[in-house]
């Protein structure tokens, strides 16, 4: 079962973060090719969250566990896709906004805690059973 959701967590942050390179750059005359959408998306979001599951498993600290994908979701997309200014504030303004979202839908509608499980947020169900 955690293979699965781990998966789930996978394809959710993927469409949500190509959601947001999309919306960053919706105005843009000539769009970035999918291709590096796709490899971008791969290693910032598959990337990060594998490097991520396996840091915590092999035992690395925290800070390195975490902060390696985040560093790559904040600086890799603007670089590769040469971000204005007002796409890198609304590109970073998402970015960090995204994770928690998902981690607060996740939490709230499945009761799945493990995508940021350190920030505490109770399922529907164990509200109604308080």
């Amino acid at each position: 079962m955690a293979s699965v959701r781990f998966s789930i967590f996978i394809l959710v942050s993927l469409v949500a973060f190509v959601a947001i390179l999309r919306f960053v750059m919706r105005h843009r005359v000539e769009r970035p090719r999918m291709g590096t959408v796709a490899t971008v998306a791969g290693i910032v979001v598959v990337g990060g969250m594998v490097f991520a599951k396996l840091g915590n498993n092999i035992g690395l600290p925290w800070w390195i566990y975490y902060t390696v994908p985040a560093l790559a979701t904040l600086v890799l997309p603007p670089v590769v896709f040469g971000f204005s200014g007002k796409e890198a504030v609304r590109y970073l303004v998402l970015a960090f906004l995204s994770s928690p979202v998902i981690h607060v839908g996740f939490s709230l509608l499945l009761g799945w805690h493990e995508y940021m499980p350190f920030i505490p947020v109770p399922s529907i169900r164990e509200l109604l059973a308080a």
